[in-house]
């Protein structure tokens, strides 16, 4: 399954060896809720191939992951190239987009997946870029001086 991800609406591409079916997901949790329930229906194991793009991954992917899925990331830089050379042109639609996911999900061309909340760096993550914000002030009032 490849999912699509923007600010409004997920584009879901689901393919069992029988069909192949997409349909538009609202960004909302009744929506989201929805999904997982009926990817609990489909056939098992089911993997989830997204491209994290913005912020509007995060809550989806965190959902996804708490219902104990299997989440992948595939880097926004291959759905680029692999979209470039398969369809030779810049056209860019979020139908096309989840067609290209799932074909690198199959492929296997994928990213480890590490969310911060649930693997317990939260805090560790906010710290160090707290960190580096109070390191690139210091240094821009040290160059100013």
């Amino acid at each position: 399954m490849a999912i699509d991800v923007a600010k409004d609406l997920h584009v879901v591409l689901i393919e069992t060896a029988v069909q192949r079916r997409l349909y538009n997901v609202p960004n909302t949790l009744a929506d989201v809720e929805h999904l997982i329930a009926q990817l609990r229906a489909a056939p098992q194991p089911l993997r989830i191939g997204l491209e994290p793009t913005g912020v509007y991954n995060r809550p989806l992917v965190y959902r996804l992951i708490t219902a104990g899925f299997d989440v992948v990331f595939i880097s926004s830089l291959a759905c680029s190239r692999f979209r470039d050379a398969r369809f030779m042109s810049w056209d860019k639609n979020d139908p096309k987009d989840a067609g290209v996911l799932l074909e690198l999900l199959q492929q296997g061309i994928t990213m480890c997946r590490v969310d911060p909340l649930v693997a317990g760096w939260n805090d560790v993550q906010e710290f160090i870029k707290t960190h580096w914000q109070v390191t690139l002030m210091r240094t821009r009032v040290q160059h100013s001086v």
